[in-house]
Formats: structure tokens, C-alpha cells, sequence
């Protein structure tokens, strides 16, 4: 049974890269654009505002924290991403590093993750869309997106723009871009414009008041809370397939995402405490409820019509990820090969459409609750893995040409890996039950198809 741990060469990922069955149109500015689609999305618009009122004007400091623990992974992964440029990512990583099963459960845990993430999204954008309409004075039904569970026919504004997004992701990388460039803009935009128009309203005495109500703990649990805010960079390395001149975009897009989003985080934070008192931001719509305080309606009326048109990069970008991770494993023999079927457009049409009608499925009809917190642990056990597969490579493979490398190797990724070993302790029992019984079903997968049918068996 040894066998589970085999390995693939450095060599023929390398050879698998340079074969590409997919077609590259993506530079660094597109990465950059996908990647804050993927990061600043319900992160900016729900969590800030959360975080606020637990940790008051000291969330700086919560984003600040985890921007660092990201920012370290982020940088492990622009190493690996300019060494192996395969749209496998993290699970590509690990074969070579680790070995398959190791690979392949943690493959498997991803795209669980972003399939619950981008259904989760979804289940957001719908809320502020059906907000939005209200204001407009146009009221959709309740049952048209209320559960069935509660009497509702399901969450149908969801599912079609779960099925929209699919659509476009069917048409390649060239359509799925403009279209997400476009969300991004827009989404950067309305950050923007909150920030601009409320550092006019800060008062200064709301950040010396109590500035760190609930003390150090505080901070370090709006950092467990905040850390799921930057979910997404390592989406960027999934696209390498698909990028032109993969070694050098690559880790300039993922650094360039993370100090970005970082910013703006804090930004955002800092104009939220400073506006108004931290206690009142536990609101699921912090941005428009600090600007009605101040008597900015219009501006809040655009920040919510910003964040539908936003929010929907978030739902392209995981569900891309997922695609080509999924897509990925199936070539290698460890999933259906049928999965490996690439349409006229150069796009995985049978994963894509697959993958899409499961997340439409998920957000329309299940309570997600604690599933989707299922991402969480995956992302942080993936981002401990590949600071972990830096020093691997860095010991067994110091000649091997890299784009990028980490500075104070291998310092810096040892530092990543005790972080995020120290966010598990936050993880609870019923996120680790669902993680588990995931897991297991994965390994019924693995030893029921994917050990026979390898393609390194």
C-alpha cells in the first residue's frame, strides 16, 4: 500500500505545463483583477463591519495579523506557482512534494471548499440583490428565495446567477476575464468611493475611545474571523495554464493581489470606526449603513448596487478555481476522465457545467451554514502544506529554476506554518465533523477509482 505515497517527477509536470491543452490569454493584470475578485467580495462588504464590533477600532490590527500569515503563504505560493506553473496549484505541489494520496485529499477538500464558498457568495449576492430591487420598489416574493425547508421554493435569484456565471465560464478564459475585469472595476470602485466619501466624517475621538475593547483576544478573534476575508489569492496560481509567461506573472500577481486587499481592508476598517461607534457595525451591510448614518443615501444606494455587481466576481473566481483544480486531478487518472473534455473554447465543458449545476444545487436549496465553513479549514491546511512544500523544494531542488523565491528561506514559511497551525485551534468541533466525514468520502473515491485508474500506477 506503500504505493499511495508515489510520487510525480519534477520533470513531467514540467512537461505537462509546457503541453498545454488549455489556452493561455491571461497576463499579470488579469490575475491581478481575479484575484481581488476572489478576495474582496463579501470579505470587505460583511466581514468588516463583524469584525469591528468584536475586536472596535483595534481590527487594524486583526488584518493586520492575518494579512501577515496570507502575506507569507502568498509568498510560498509565488515561488511554487513560478517553479511549476500547472493549473493544479496546491494539489499539484503536493504530488510532487508529499506524494498522491496526500495530494489528492487535500485536491479533494478544495474543491469542496470553493464549490460551498462560491455557493455561500451566491447565497450573499442574492440577499443584496433582492435588497436592492426592494429599494427600487420592486419586491420579489419571499418564497422565490426562502428555502424549501421554511416554506419557500428555494433561492432562485441564486441559481440563476449561479447558472449565468457557469454560462460565461463555458466560453473561455478571453470572455470570462472581461467579464470579471469589469466586476472587479466595479467592485474596486465602490471601495473606493465609500472610502473618499467617509474620511470626511471621521471623527478621530471614535478610534481613542476605546480603542481595544475586548483587549489582545479581541484582536487575535476578529483575526481567526478575518483571516477567512483573504480566501482566494491562491486561486491566481490556478490559472497557470492559462497564463502567458506563467513564471514571472504569476508571483507578481499574488504579491501585488495580497498588499492590495490588505490595504484596502484596513482602510475600510479605519473609515468604519472612525465614522461611527464600533458597537453599532455588527451589521451584515456595515458600508451602506455607515454612509445612511451620515446622510449619504445615494452613495450608499450605489455601494449596494456596487456590491451585486461585485459580489458576482467572487462567484466566478471560486468557481474557477474549483474547475481547474477538479480538472487538473481528473487528467492525472484520479477522477472520471470524461472530466477531462475541453470544448471548442479550450474549457473543461463537462467539469465546468458539472461543478456549475452542483454549486447552483447547493446555493438554491441547502442551508449552507457551518458547510461552508468546510473552506476554512481546507484553505488553512492547504496554505500550512505548501509553506511546507517550499522547504521541501528548497532542499531537494536548489537548482531548479524559480520566477520568484521566498526570502529567509526557510524561515519565513516555518513562521507560516506555526500561524496557521495556530488558527486551527478556532476551528470547531462541528466544522471538523464536517471536514472529516468530507474527507472520508474522498477516501472511498481514492480507493474505490482513483489507486486503480492513476496515471502513475
Amino acid at each position: 500500500m506503500m504505493s499511495i505515497f508515489r510520487k510525480k517527477s519534477i520533470d513531467s509536470i514540467l512537461a505537462e505545463s509546457r503541453n498545454k491543452t488549455l489556452n493561455p490569454t491571461m497576463k499579470t493584470m488579469d490575475l491581478v483583477l481575479f484575484g481581488i475578485g476572489a478576495i474582496i467580495g463579501s470579505g470587505i462588504l460583511v466581514l468588516t463591519g463583524k469584525a469591528s464590533a468584536e475586536a472596535g477600532p483595534a481590527v487594524v490590527f486583526s488584518f493586520l495579523i492575518a494579512g501577515l500569515a496570507c502575506c507569507l503563504a502568498a509568498l510560498c505560493y509565488a515561488e511554487l506557482a513560478s517553479t511549476i506553473p500547472s493549473s493544479g496549484s496546491t494539489y499539484t505541489y503536493l504530488y510532487v512534494a508529499v506524494g498522491e494520496i496526500v495530494a489528492y485529499t487535500i485536491g479533494w477538500v478544495l474543491i469542496g471548499g470553493y464549490v460551498l464558498t462560491a455557493a455561500t457568495v451566491a447565497n450573499g449576492w442574492s440577499s443584496y440583490f433582492s435588497r436592492l430591487l426592494a429599494g427600487l420598489g420592486i419586491e420579489i416574493p419571499k418564497e422565490f428565495y426562502t428555502l424549501p425547508a421554511v416554506g419557500g421554493y428555494g433561492n432562485i435569484p441564486a441559481i440563476i446567477i449561479v447558472l449565468l456565471i457557469t454560462f460565461i465560464l463555458s466560453k473561455g478564459t478571453s470572455s470570462s476575464k472581461l467579464v470579471n475585469n469589469l466586476m472587479v472595476a466595479a467592485k474596486v470602485g465602490i471601495v473606493v468611493l465609500f472610502i473618499v466619501v467617509g474620511v470626511f466624517y471621521v471623527e478621530p475621538t471614535n478610534w481613542t475611545n476605546n480603542f481595544a475593547p475586548s483587549g489582545f483576544s479581541g484582536v487575535m478573534l476578529a483575526a481567526t474571523t478575518v483571516f477567512f476575508a483573504y480566501l482566494g489569492f491562491d486561486a491566481i496560481s490556478t490559472s497557470a495554464e492559462e497564463t502567458i509567461n506563467p513564471e514571472k506573472a504569476l508571483p507578481k500577481a499574488i504579491i501585488i493581489t495580497m498588499l492590495v486587499c490588505t490595504a484596502f481592508y484596513i482602510l475600510v476598517c479605519l473609515v468604519l470606526t472612525g465614522v461611527v461607534q464600533y458597537n453599532r457595525l455588527g451589521t451584515g451591510d456595515a458600508l451602506a449603513f455607515v454612509l445612511e448614518e451620515v446622510g449619504q443615501n445615494k452613495v450608499a444606494g450605489i455601494v449596494s448596487l456596487g456590491a451585486v455587481i461585485g459580489l458576482m466576481a467572487g462567484i466566478l473566481s471560486f468557481m474557477y478555481a474549483g474547475i481547474r483544480i477538479t480538472y487538473t486531478i481528473a487528467r492525472d487518472g484520479l477522477l472520471p476522465k470524461g472530466l477531462t473534455k475541453v470544448n471548442s473554447n479550450k474549457v473543461p465543458s463537462t467539469v465546468t457545467w458539472g461543478l456549475g449545476i452542483l454549486t447552483a444545487l447547493l446555493a438554491g436549496f441547502l442551508p449552507l451554514g457551518k458547510l461552508a465553513d468546510l473552506a476554512n479549514v481546507a484553505s488553512i491546511i492547504a496554505f500550512a502544506l505548501v509553506s511546507y512544500t517550499t522547504i521541501v523544494f528548497y532542499k531537494k531542488f536548489p537548482d531548479l529554476k524559480r520566477g520568484f523565491r521566498v526570502p529567509a528561506m526557510p524561515i519565513l514559511p516555518l513562521i507560516s506554518i506555526i500561524l496557521f497551525g495556530a488558527l486551527l485551534y478556532s476551528v470547531t468541533l462541528t466544522t471538523w465533523i464536517i471536514f472529516v466525514v468530507w474527507v472520508i468520502a474522498g477516501m472511498i473515491v481514492y480507493f474505490t477509482f482513483s489507486y486503480k485508474n492513476s496515471k502513475l500506477k
